[in-house]
């Protein structure tokens, strides 16, 4: 019988044979996956195993490496650079993601309300994320530059500055608030449209029971608005975070980690030990220290969000 069956099949036309064979679950799932985890294995964990064998290594451009266990990343704790750039890294974070989930809010509240070119007035909020970075970034170097600083004239203009204002990319703390501003121009749409989201399906029923009961708008906001989408919240802060941590483009075009290293970042600061002074097997092992501090934070966030769940 099945020998009958497979002479009958034998005898079918090709596309119909292969169309048969795509109809089984079995052959078709891994089908679909193939692509998607050849372009995994391609673009991530080849990088990724490579960075790990440059970490523990001291390959250097133009010589041969040899292992040399953690000793990378022992040596950078003698660096200040490195140390600096550590603190930089959390404080730029947790500045930035502060801001923008506060004004994310903010705003999503904001645009959930009945305004005149509602459509047109979401679609403007999401140009600084669609635009991209390297050119927008230009566009705020400019602004920020010390010789013709729009910011400066400004502020100059409404009598909150002394002249000639300050020197925003070359002072430490003015280079930090810089890069901080930008990043959280770049990233408030993504939360503001999120935040949406999750506004936008909330029940009104909750709302007009809440009015009905006495709730002013400070007391709907935190007994029904924020309890509801807290965990949009969450995970809106679990990826800008992992956004903001890596983040490269914004302090490699402003400061490029200026002055004395005020602004580096684990990228930028891995960028100019690996390349522009060779030591390859230091700037590997500078990157994957944002490995183990996004697992912390990735937890963390996630243990957060199965709690308002389940």
């Amino acid at each position: 019988m099945a020998v009958g069956n497979i002479a009958v099949t034998a005898r079918l036309p090709l596309r119909v044979r292969v169309r048969e064979l795509l109809d089984r679950e079995q052959v078709l799932g891994p089908l679909f996956v193939t692509p998607a985890l050849f372009l995994l294995v391609l673009l991530v964990a080849y990088p990724f195993c490579m960075a790990l064998y440059f970490a523990v290594s001291n390959a250097f451009i133009g010589r041969p490496s040899h292992f040399v266990g953690l000793r990378n990343f022992v040596n950078l704790w003698q660096s200040d650079a490195f140390r600096q750039t550590f603190q930089n890294a959390f404080v730029f974070t947790g500045s930035a993601v502060a801001l923008k989930l506060v004004l994310g809010i903010s705003l999503a509240v904001l645009l959930n309300q009945q305004l005149w070119f509602k459509r047109a007035i979401r679609g403007a909020i999401l140009l600084p994320w669609v635009i991209p970075t390297a050119l927008s970034t230009l566009g705020w170097w400019w602004m920020f530059n010390s010789l013709y600083s729009v910011v400066n004239w400004t502020g100059i203009a409404l009598g909150i500055m002394d002249p000639p204002g300050p020197n925003w990319l070359g002072q430490k703390y003015y280079a930090m608030t810089a890069v901080v501003t930008v990043n959280v121009w770049r990233g408030l749409p993504f939360f503001a449209i999120t935040i949406l989201a999750g506004l936008v399906s909330i029940p009104r029923e909750l709302y007009e029971a809440a009015e009905a009961d006495g709730a002013g708008p400070v007391a709907r906001f935190w007994l029904i608005t924020l309890p509801m989408i807290k965990p949009v919240l969450a995970i809106v802060v679990l990826f800008s975070t992992i956004f903001t941590f890596s983040d490269f483009n914004i302090v490699y075009v402003l400061t490029n980690g200026g002055p004395i290293n005020s602004t580096h970042l684990f990228a930028t600061l891995a960028r100019q030990v690996g390349l522009e002074t060779g030591r390859i097997g230091e700037g590997a092992a500078i990157s994957l220290y944002l490995f183990p501090a996004l697992m912390f934070v990735v937890w963390a966030q996630l243990s957060f969000v199965r709690r308002q769940v389940y």
